[in-house]
């Protein structure tokens, strides 16, 4: 089978249900997890909007499924994803599942000239082609990746990056570790990012959180709730959505081309409104997601087949110095509408 890599540039339109792709279990007597592994030649993903590593193909607690894929297809031509009949198709750049992560901001891009390099932590050195503003869904050429390694428990995962380009002023060892909590429907992703070069490194980092809670489609039946008073900052479509005191609340279910988002203010400066709920009264099934850092942004986005919750944490590390960050995932059962 031709990789996408390979197909670059090409139209490219499979199911998924079609592919292979590198990936392991982890697993413990109350939740397990699918998660492909970073492969620059047969990935799952091959993008260069998200970080290669822990994406998530599909995790099972309390006999609910809570990640699984949100598209029908993939093809290399779509930027980002697109509404085809009554499939949903992704690009190369937005293909990715599970609570997958993008650093924002990359590295030198603003004063690379046209033809030099900069770099997107947990992707790798990518060539500047013009003098457009960056954009996370173009296929800029990757001129290093780093090195890859993986180590594996039973029920974690530990990857990391080295990178040390010739190519760059910018390097870094980068590592996640995904780890399955024994006894509890429960999953940590602790990061270390270490500045090995002699350039500050300062970027930003979301989580997409590509939620499918049971398979379910997205409605009034799902509701985020935040621990701190909801301050809109972009409100979503009155349509489709509404922000109450702590809540993000659907007014209908979401069908065709449906498309919601919202950015949501309000939260403070403790890690403590880092601490989101999302519940799905229909599928019985509710998700906690709690970091060990401020949040710096926060944003919803959806179509009929995913809600995402987008926390952002700013990162910077000074030359010798690293950066930590921690997730909490804790996956519940709630009643039955």
């Amino acid at each position: 089978m031709l990789s996408r890599a390979c197909l670059a540039g090409i139209v490219l339109f499979e199911s998924l249900a079609a592919a292979e792709y590198p990936e392991v279990r982890i697993a413990t007597s109350t939740i397990q997890a699918d998660v492909y592994l970073p492969d620059a030649k047969n990935g799952f993903y091959q993008g260069l909007r998200f970080d290669w590593s822990g994406i998530i193909g599909k995790l099972t607690a309390g006999g609910k499924d809570f990640y699984t894929p949100w598209f029908d297809k993939y093809d290399a031509t779509v930027l980002d994803f697109a509404f085809r009949d009554r499939d949903i198709v992704a690009g190369m750049a937005s293909a990715a599942t599970g609570p997958v992560e993008e650093f924002k901001t990359p590295l030198g891009y603003d004063n690379a000239m046209p033809g030099g390099t900069f770099v997107k932590v947990g992707v790798g050195v990518l060539r500047k082609g013009d003098n457009a503003s960056y954009s996370s869904y173009k296929a800029y050429q990757v001129v290093d990746s780093g090195k890859w390694s993986v180590k594996r428990t039973a029920d974690s995962l530990v990857f990391t990056q080295v990178l040390d380009s010739p190519t760059s002023e910018y390097k870094y060892v980068y590592t996640k570790t995904m780890r399955l909590i024994p006894g509890k429907p429960a999953m940590t992703i602790e990061h270390t990012l270490r500045n090995t070069g002699a350039v500050a490194i300062h970027t930003n980092v979301y989580n997409h959180n590509f939620l499918r809670l049971d398979n379910g489609t997205v409605g009034p039946h799902l509701t985020a709730i935040f621990p701190f008073e909801i301050k809109p900052t972009s409100a979503p479509d009155t349509r489709f959505a509404k922000l109450d005191a702590h809540r993000f609340v659907y007014l209908k279910n979401l069908e065709g081309t449906d498309e919601v988002s919202a950015v949501v203010g309000g939260f403070g400066s403790s890690p403590s409104d880092y601490d989101i709920r999302v519940e799905d009264r229909k599928a019985g099934a509710g998700v906690r997601i709690r970091a060990d850092r401020p949040m710096a942004r926060l944003s919803v986005w959806s179509i009929r087949s995913v809600m995402a919750i987008e926390p952002f944490i700013e990162i910077a590390a000074e030359p010798g110095k690293e950066f930590h960050w921690k997730y909490t995932y804790d996956y519940y059962s709630l009643a039955r509408e």
